[in-house]
């Protein structure tokens, strides 16, 4: 199986990065951890079926390792492994209330009846499958990519009679993703450069990437979903909008967005200790139970697909990674590819510490790669909870293959059209040549 192999060796190859150095036994130099996290997305990938159970697996027999043989920064034994979850803590709680709660709006917006009459003002061609995604991505800038991938599979689901291509799933994933690349409060990633000095403006550089990897992967996508099931042509005439439940919705957001902000600007410590977005996102769910019941009887099987998630980026943060290679166009472009498989915060986060980017180039990278498997984003994973069909890497890969072309394409254009321009090493937000970069960081902070 092609796809398989081409996973398999992608796999290897992140473990086989010379930089990531191993703190405790290795076999071949690969850390034994790399070794078990690396078997725990191959069952993934051969059972996708069964990706909850290989999950949880995996989650245990790293846990256990770690726990009885190497440690962690937090200390030895089971006290370093509590140390260690309360370090990661505020990411995990976030994550598993935005999922849940992201779950319930893209029901309030699906029941709103807004999908159905969107035929009226879409082409029924592939063209409106496109502006579908344009739409998504255009969320995505401004709002979580996972609520981005949820509204954009709602909408979906009722434009093309519940028939959704698999490699339209990645699409609308992908637009998701490359539209939170450029925003400093559309990805984790992007708030993290943010928050460490990286001024919006070096990280909005990435549209330029972002919007090649849309129109190649999104016309793409739009073709093969218009082959598969064509856009209902007859919209409901009678069908009224429940506005209503819209305006749950655009509560939600707001409540999301405006946490997002504060959080990120005023209230950083916090923001470090509190899962301050996600208890937003329910604050406004619960505030309005008294408009508009939520549908709580899909919030069991979202709950799996939760759990999985948390599982792999628990995973990622026991991982021994020291430091990354030495920051160049190269090493990148590499990164977005690692992220497809490694979760891309810690990724970030290192590169932060490091320095020597260019930061536009790193948020893409980083926030488009994981787009080329499903379970490479929350995005893909909370899309997957929507459509299971998904949950399957050869499938992904078989169909969604524009998604990693698009991925390259842009990453070339962006790098023809504006240059490698990088920081200072260690000094995030800082060029190396002040004078030649685009764009001089405001308020700039030193590590």
């Amino acid at each position: 199986m092609p796809a398989l192999r081409h996973f398999s060796s992608l796999t290897l190859a992140f473990l086989a990065l010379p930089a990531f150095a191993a703190s405790g036994p290795a076999v071949a130099g690969i850390p034994v951890e790399f070794i078990l996290f690396a078997l725990t997305l191959l069952g993934v990938a051969l059972f996708h079926n069964q990706t909850f159970y290989v999950a949880i697996t995996g989650l245990v027999t790293v846990s256990l390792y770690k726990i009885l043989v190497t440690g962690f920064k937090t200390g030895a034994g089971v006290a370093g492994f509590f140390g260690h979850l309360g370090h990661e803590w505020v990411t995990l709680a976030n994550l598993f209330c935005l999922l849940m709660g992201f779950a319930l709006l893209a029901r309030h917006f699906e029941k709103s009846h807004v999908p159905v009459i969107l035929p009226k003002f879409l082409p029924d061609d592939w063209r409106g499958a496109f502006l579908l995604l344009v739409m998504v991505w255009f969320i995505s800038s401004f709002l979580d990519n996972i609520a981005a991938a949820l509204i954009g599979g709602a909408m979906a689901h009722q434009l093309f009679r519940a028939k959704v291509h698999v490699g339209y799933l990645a699409g609308i994933v992908a637009a998701s993703n490359a539209g939170g690349a450029f925003s400093v409060v559309g990805d984790t990633t992007t708030t993290m450069m943010w928050i460490a000095g990286v001024h919006p403006g070096q990280v909005f550089e990435a549209i330029v990437a972002s919007t090649v990897a849309l129109l190649i992967s999104g016309i793409i996508a739009a073709k093969q979903q218009h082959a598969y099931s064509p856009i209902l042509k007859n919209a409901h005439g009678h069908t009224k909008v429940d506005w209503a439940r819209v305006g749950i919705v655009l509560l939600i957001l707001v409540f999301a967005i405006i946490t997002n902000v504060l959080m990120n600007t005023r209230f950083p410590s916090v923001a470090d200790n509190f899962p301050a977005i996600g208890v937003a996102v329910w604050a406004a769910i619960l505030i309005s139970v008294g408009i508009r019941r939520p549908d709580w009887e899909i919030l069991p099987e979202n709950l799996k697909g939760t759990i999985f998630l948390l599982s792999l980026v628990t995973m990622a943060s026991m991982m021994p990674v020291e430091e990354l290679p030495p920051a160049s166009l190269a090493v990148a472009l590499g990164l977005g590819f690692v992220s497809a498989v490694f979760d891309n915060i810690p990724l970030t986060a290192l590169a932060l510490k490091q320095g020597g980017y260019d930061w536009g180039f790193l948020a893409y990278a980083v926030g488009f790669g994981g787009s080329m498997i499903w379970f490479g984003s929350s995005a893909g994973v909370a899309l997957s909870n929507m459509y299971p069909e998904a949950k399957s890497v050869g499938n992904w890969l078989r169909h969604g293959w524009h998604v990693a072309l698009a991925y390259v394409v842009g990453f070339a254009v962006m790098a023809a059209v504006l240059g490698w321009h990088p920081e200072a090493p260690g000094r995030s937000g800082q060029p190396a040549d002040p004078a030649a970069h685009r764009m001089a960081p405001a308020g700039s902070a030193t590590h």
